[in-house]
């Protein structure tokens, strides 16, 4: 029996990987306890992914409701199974600037411990497994902001001749730079797969992401840019947008291209490897653009105010360059931009969010 260990399997990534990969005929064992409802409420809860999990895949899915900073539990859990590990998707996470800043041991344990925990028991224990590691352009701080950036109607963009026309190479510094204390976190476990996969010849990668997004996503206001936004024009909540005018410009990847991604690197795997990962120049957008596409998507008028004050280390323009991931594994393909996904988010989540509907 082959064995995937999906961590954060209620959240975005998790739970699309779990579907995947027990498609492909591993058992998943999903390791969440729903803590993302305790960083951000009772709407970000994780819960109902659970449900249609366990639902949707009965025998091949196991939940198992534990922290991963619990070195007892992972520890066993890694020994129990052994050899029968072939994978391991690391995607849970403490995933905000803002909530990063108001509770800093919590973020730095969950986000660097965590993964600490994660890899030393997959050394121990299935040394010969696939680890893969959900890390964040974050890790390169508010380097992205010192681009040649040019004002436009709509967005900002970079000027069309810098070597980053393409989109950020893995080869921009992380250094002399401000991170957030969430970036440092993930710095932190970004550096440990890579050194664990280099140092201990594992089959480890970290794949820095921009925008992860897609229609299972609980969005909420601190994390979950396109799933929130949607849910705001559909539901007539008021939206905020922060600083930069609202031209700043993000890159979006679905998790469905995502975790083609994750498959296609577990079935060939590297050691230590490190990759940008995002939707590139086939899928971005800015927030006043993305806010259009939600109001024609929907029909209803964004409630909007704007702040001033942009989110500490926040990036004005981020777009990844996809191009080492492509040239090492050259059958993966992006297959949804920017208005796809909006269009998905919206249509799977007409009826969960309609008794959320303001009135007026």
């Amino acid at each position: 029996m082959s064995i995937a260990i999906v961590t954060g399997s209620a959240g975005l990534i998790g739970s699309e990987a779990s579907r995947h990969f027990a498609t492909q005929g591993l058992k998943v064992i999903g390791i969440d306890n729903d803590m993302r409802a305790e960083f951000f409420g009772p709407e970000a809860s994780t819960a109902w992914q659970r449900s249609q999990l366990e639902k949707e895949l009965g025998d091949n899915y196991e939940h198992l409701s534990a922290d991963i900073r619990d070195d007892e539990v992972i520890d066993n859990l890694f020994k129990k199974y052994s050899s029968d590990i072939k994978l391991i998707v690391h995607t849970a996470a403490q995933p905000s600037h803002d909530w990063a800043a108001r509770d800093p041991k919590k973020d730095f344990t969950v986000n660097a411990n965590g993964t600490l925990n994660l890899l030393q028991a997959c050394r121990e224990s299935s040394p010969k497994a696939c680890f893969i590691f959900t890390s964040t352009n974050k890790v390169y701080g508010d380097t992205p902001n010192r681009l040649p950036l040019e004002e436009k109607e709509l967005r900002w963009e970079i000027d069309p001749s810098h070597e980053y026309n393409n989109g950020i190479k893995e080869d921009m510094s992380i250094d002399s730079c401000m991170h957030s204390l969430f970036g440092a976190s993930k710095v932190a476990a970004d550096i440990l797969v890579q050194e664990y996969g280099k140092y201990f010849d594992m089959n480890t990668a970290a794949f820095r992401g921009g925008c992860l997004t897609g229609p299972n996503h609980s969005g909420t206001q601190l994390h979950g840019f396109l799933a929130y936004l949607m849910k705001c024009t559909m539901t007539g909540r008021p939206y905020t947008v922060f600083g930069y005018k609202g031209k700043q410009v993000r890159d979006n990847i679905h998790s469905y291209d995502l975790i083609q991604a994750f498959d296609h690197f577990y079935r060939n795997p590297r050691k230590g490897e490190v990759y940008n990962i995002g939707g590139s120049r086939f899928s971005h957008c800015s927030m006043m653009e993305a806010i259009q596409m939600c109001e024609e998507i929907t029909g209803n008028k964004l409630e909007y105010t704007y702040a001033d004050d942009n989110r500490m280390g926040d990036h004005i323009w981020y777009v990844s360059d996809v191009s080492k991931f492509q040239n090492h594994y050259p059958d993966w393909k992006l297959t949804k931009d920017v208005k796809t996904i909006l269009s998905e988010i919206h249509g799977h989540n007409v009826e969960r969010w309609e008794d959320e509907v303001v009135k007026s």
